[in-house]
Order: structure tokens, then sequence, then C-alpha cells
């Protein structure tokens, strides 16, 4: 069967599926049985595949350490036996089940590469709404002394990058030196 719009014969296809027959524009092809298929038919079971065996994967996950195990083609026994097999082979480990997590009071957010952040104070590993030392109450720094120190030392960049303060206020160089740049400075 073919698909397409009047305007365009030659675009989509039409699910082959029986009971379906949907135009698709970005169908997909199965690769056990090469037939068309829209996005609702697109897997295995959804059109009922009769050559989706060899093909298909099935994993099982270990309960103890989240270690997934292939056991394509095997029955609920012998997926057992693997499992059991695994446990005992000591690859195992418990330890590596357990993901890294926001040490923040009451915060459950798993920490992964894209969403944690180091503090630069305390050196902790924080995710994006506690990476603040405010947000985490940081060990190594109080909250007040970090704004008095950084209140001074926004002061002292504002100072040095206008030459000393503003003219207006007689904070300006004094009188017997020439001013030497022509730029306009805000105030």
């Amino acid at each position: 069967m073919g698909g397409g719009t009047e305007a365009f014969p030659d675009l989509g296809r039409h699910c082959q599926r029986s009971d379906c027959n949907q135009l698709d524009f970005l169908p997909f092809k199965c690769d056990g049985c090469h037939q068309v298929f829209c996005l609702e038919h697109r897997t295995y079971k959804s059109h009922e595949c009769p050559r989706s065996e060899p093909n298909s994967r099935k994993v099982v996950v270990c309960e103890i350490c989240s270690t997934s195990i292939e056991t394509t083609g095997r029955d609920e026994k012998e997926e057992k036996a693997i499992l059991e097999k695994h446990e005992k082979s000591g690859e195992c480990d418990s330890s590596k089940k357990k993901k890294p997590v926001c040490p923040v009071r009451r915060c459950k957010q798993v920490l992964t590469f894209s969403n944690t952040s180091t503090c630069k104070t305390c050196q902790l590993d924080f995710c994006l709404k506690h990476r603040f030392p405010t947000e985490h109450s940081c060990k190594q720094q109080s909250p007040s002394g970090a704004k008095g120190r950084w209140r001074d030392n926004l002061l002292a960049a504002l100072w040095a990058r206008s030459d000393g303060g503003c003219a207006k206020t007689g904070g300006g160089p004094p009188a017997s030196q020439p001013r030497t740049s022509h730029s306009v400075k805000a105030c």
C-alpha cells in the first residue's frame, strides 16, 4: 500500500496492521517481519510479530547491586539460576547499588554528573538547589562574614575601577594632577 497525500504522494506510509491503516509520515519498519507500522504498533508486542524472539533481548536487573544481566532466550527457572550464579560469583557487591545523594537534610536528590556542584568552601558535592554556601549551611564559612568580605571586595574593586571615586563627591584625584583620559565616567 502506498502512502502520502494528493499533493505529496510519496510522503509517508500506511500502517500495515489490518485494523489500523493509519498514514504515518515517519513510519517504522519492523526488523523481524519487515513490515511498516505507525508509532503505536512499532513494537513486536503491539503488532504481534511472529519473528520477534531472535531479535529481542531480555535483561534481568540484580536487586543487590543493580547490575543488568542479559537472559535472552531463557525461561524463568534459568533466569533465577543465572541470578543465583551472579550473586555467588563475587561480582555482586551491594556497595555498587548506593548512588550518591545530596547531603543536605531531607534532600533526596541523586547526584549525577549533570546535576552535581562542588562547593568551593567546604569541597562537598551538592545538588544544584543546594550548591550555594548559604543554601547548605556551609561549615567553614559563616554567612555574615562571607557577606562582609564580599561587600568589601566589591567596594574595593569599584573604587579601583573609578580611579579612586567620583569627582562630584570630592573624592576624585587631586587638582594638581592633570586628567589624562578623556572617557566619560558614570557616578
